[in-house]
């Protein structure tokens, strides 16, 4: 008898075992980079699409971080002495302004410099919408008519008009865009909106300027698809704008605000030319060479 349990205690103790499952240990902790890969993709905030540099990477993932850290838009947000999330002001046209001075946090273009700053190591682009835009950092250019067919992760996306930006975003790819939208919001992710207040994107140069850099003067100057007055519109610089000059040539003469000149600027990172009118300088600019 006591043989038989013996044999009975046996076969249960190796049922036992096959039935087993360690569901008492304890799985190890996720590693910290699935953690933040987690968040991300629970907020869409990311690079959706091939073919970004690794610079236009380091600002979405600047950018993203703000996002799935739950960080405000504050109006006048990010634009201290150094890049980065400072408490807002009052907007006097926008009521829901009111808590944005209590709100650590970035408007829309204080967080593309913020993010392009984390992606270069240097302040690249401080500044407005505008000033974004018109940066003398400008690799490509694209118009609202050519949609977000050509646009890679990390270009950024500019609304109003040439002499009026309002806001800018950066593109992730798939229709999807990060930005600093408005009061009471949180930093998000939105579809690119395409309607008619889409102006355009730019694609930032990270690296170093190697043209020649003037600075224009006067408000409103059109650039132009050739070297002419004649020639189509490209766009209009709102003020003083930094630019790059790749080459010049004699071709139609101008006359404008008291001044004459044939001497025209070819601008690479704007496809674009204008008159050396508007370009602070000599009528002929130094060091600049004649375009082939």
């Amino acid at each position: 008898m006591l043989r038989r349990t013996g044999i009975i205690d046996t076969l249960m103790g190796l049922l036992a075992l096959l039935l087993w499952t360690p569901a008492a240990v304890a799985a190890p902790a996720a590693p910290a980079a699935f953690t933040r890969s987690a968040a991300s993709a629970a907020s869409g905030c990311g690079v959706l699409a091939p073919g970004a540099s690794a610079a236009a990477e380091r600002a979405i993932a600047a950018a993203c971080a703000q996002v799935d850290a739950g960080t405000w838009y504050t109006w006048g947000g990010g634009h201290g002495a150094q890049p980065g999330a400072t408490y807002g002001q009052v907007d006097p046209t926008d009521p829901a302004s009111e808590h944005d001075p209590e709100r650590l946090g970035f408007d829309c273009s204080g967080l593309v410099r913020y993010a392009y700053a984390q992606a270069a190591g240097s302040d690249i682009l401080n500044g407005d919408a505008s000033r974004q835009y018109y940066t003398v950092r400008a690799a490509a250019r694209f118009t609202a008519a050519q949609g977000t067919a050509p646009l890679l992760p990390g270009d950024l996306l500019a609304y109003g008009t040439s002499a009026d930006l309002h806001h800018i975003a950066i593109y992730l790819g798939a229709g999807k865009m990060v930005e600093a939208k408005q009061s009471s919001t949180h930093l998000m992710v939105s579809d690119v909106r395409l309607g008619d207040d889409y102006f355009g994107a730019v694609r930032v140069n990270t690296g170093a300027v190697t043209e020649h850099v003037f600075e224009t003067w006067g408000t409103g100057v059109w650039t132009k698809q050739a070297p002419s007055v004649a020639a189509g519109r490209v766009y209009a610089f709102p003020g003083p704008t930094t630019i790059r000059v790749e080459c010049q040539k004699h071709a139609e003469v101008v006359t404008s605000d008291g001044y004459t000149n044939d001497a025209w600027a070819y601008l690479p990172g704007d496809k674009a030319w204008m008159t050396n009118i508007y370009i602070q300088g000599p009528s002929w600019l130094d060091g600049v060479p004649t375009c082939p």
